[in-house]
Formats: structure tokens, sequence, C-alpha cells
């Protein structure tokens, strides 16, 4: 009984992390996703920005490849110009490295849509790097409702397990964000 039991847990944990990944490729017609990078920005009206990037693989967090990024070249609130900085200075450093920076997702998950999937377009094509990016698309109450991808939004069940790892990932991006700049005012 014990053994059926968590023969059981482990499917259910199995689907909730690679099998929603693997759903998630699917909507955007991917071959495989294994790592996802998503990034966010945090201000205060412009005071002390910083840029959150989180990393998921496998559909499970994996904390030691979290990175802060304190915006150094962006005065006032401008979140385009601040993501800008944040992936220029994240894949010019996987450019210059062998390891750490150097390992790219299989996918760039943006809190945002077209505008913020424009920008992580613009810096990977400065860079001739070819990843895929979508945009993690919010509802007027600030839920997730779609994934923005190649100009177009792509609407998602609310009750798969896909979309719940994309809540999730959108939620820890923000909430690494959120943390790092409270970390900064005080």
């Amino acid at each position: 009984m014990v053994l059926l039991q968590d023969t059981e847990k482990i499917k259910r944990e199995e689907q909730r992390t690679v099998g929603a990944m693997q759903e998630i490729a699917d909507w955007l017609s991917l071959p495989h996703l294994v790592r996802a990078e998503a990034y966010d920005i945090s201000n205060t009206s412009g005071i002390e920005s910083v840029g959150s990037m989180v990393v998921f693989e496998n559909g499970r967090p994996k904390k030691n490849d979290y990175r802060k990024f304190k915006i150094k070249t962006v005065k006032g609130p401008d979140d385009y110009k601040s993501m800008r900085e944040v992936l220029t200075r994240r894949f010019l450093r996987g450019k210059e490295q062998s390891e750490g920076f150097a390992v790219y997702p299989d996918i760039i998950m943006m809190d945002g849509g077209r505008g913020q999937v424009n920008i992580a377009l613009e810096v990977l094509k400065e860079l001739d790097l070819h990843i895929p990016v979508c945009g993690m698309v919010k509802d007027d109450n600030h839920r997730t409702r779609g994934l923005y991808y190649n100009n177009i939004e792509i609407p998602i069940d609310r009750n798969s397990e896909g979309f719940k790892l994309i809540t999730r990932i959108q939620d820890e991006a923000h909430r690494f964000a959120i943390t790092y700049h409270r970390s900064l005012r005080s």
C-alpha cells in the first residue's frame, strides 16, 4: 500500500514538473524544454531599480543559478531600458565565461508581453544568440492569462500543469526581484 502511494506521489510530482515543462514546449512547438530563465524588474519610482533572473530546470527552481542585477545605467523608472541592461549583462557574461552564465536556457520567459519580448529579442540579435523568448502575459487583475510567442498570444488552460508552472515561475521571478529591491532600500 505504501509503495503504491509513493508511486502515485512520484507520478504527480513528475506531471507537476517535467510534464508541465513538456506541456509548455508543446504549446510553443519547441522540441524540448529543460531549462527556463525568467526575468523581472523591480523599482519604486525608478529608485534602486533591480532585475532578477530565476532558473527552473525540469520544472523545479534551481536557486543556485538565480542572479540579481542592480541597474547601473538607467535613471528613473524605465522597465524596458532596465531589462535591456539586465539581459545584455547576463548574456555578455555568458559569452565570456566557460561555466555559470555560459549555460544558456532553452527558453527565456519575460514578465510581460510584446514590449518585454521585443527587448529580449533585440538583445539576443545584437549578441547573435538564438534562444526562444516568450512573454508571460497578465490580465487586468495581474494574474497570468497566456503566453506571448512569435507575435501571437497563446491562451492556456488555467487548470493545466503548464499554466500552474508558468504562474510559479512568474511569481518566483517577482518575489526574487522584490526581495532584493527591499534589501537595498533598507
